[in-house]
């Protein structure tokens, strides 16, 4: 495993759990999964770039299922990784970058491309369960709107409640 000396700023920051706080992702969006977390750690899979394990959890129907996959971080751009899924996911993958992040790494937003099977969208995500403040989220919202990567998307993101 990768001493965390050795890891770049954005991977250290990305460490650790995650949740959503909005997103225009429909699997999110249509209410059937909730509470939805990201947490990335450092994979031992040897590769010349970093490589994060990263484990997708939900509530459904009061059970808690997870999806898992590693996260191959791009050799020419420390912000983008492509997710490839583990075990019987293994056939998919997906692209996908951090576009913004908050210096105090309370915050981010990440964009993901369309797959096989899913659209491409952006989610909202923080270190916290509870909402952001509607004054940050308005900040983060205005940082989006000067994207052309994450304009697109504004209209269609929706806030998530994580309990």
């Amino acid at each position: 495993m990768l001493s965390p000396f050795y890891l770049t700023p954005i991977v250290q920051t990305l460490l650790g759990t995650w949740f959503i706080c909005s997103t225009n992702f429909p699997m999110w969006l249509k209410g059937d999964k909730t509470n939805p977390t990201f947490t990335y750690s450092v994979s031992d899979i040897k590769a010349e770039t970093t490589v994060l394990l990263d484990e997708v959890k939900y509530q459904k129907k009061g059970e808690t299922k997870t999806l898992t996959g590693f996260d191959y971080q791009s050799k020419n751009d420390s912000s983008t990784y492509t997710w490839r899924g583990k075990g019987v996911l293994g056939l998919l993958r997906s692209k996908w970058q951090i576009v913004l992040q908050d210096p105090n790494g309370q915050w981010a937003v990440i964009w993901f491309s369309r797959t096989l099977f899913t659209s491409e969208g952006v989610d909202i995500i923080s270190r916290t369960p509870q909402q952001l403040p509607e004054k940050t989220l308005n900040h983060i919202k205005s940082l989006m709107a000067d994207n052309p990567l994450l304009a697109k998307h504004l209209i269609t993101m929706r806030e998530l409640s994580n309990k």
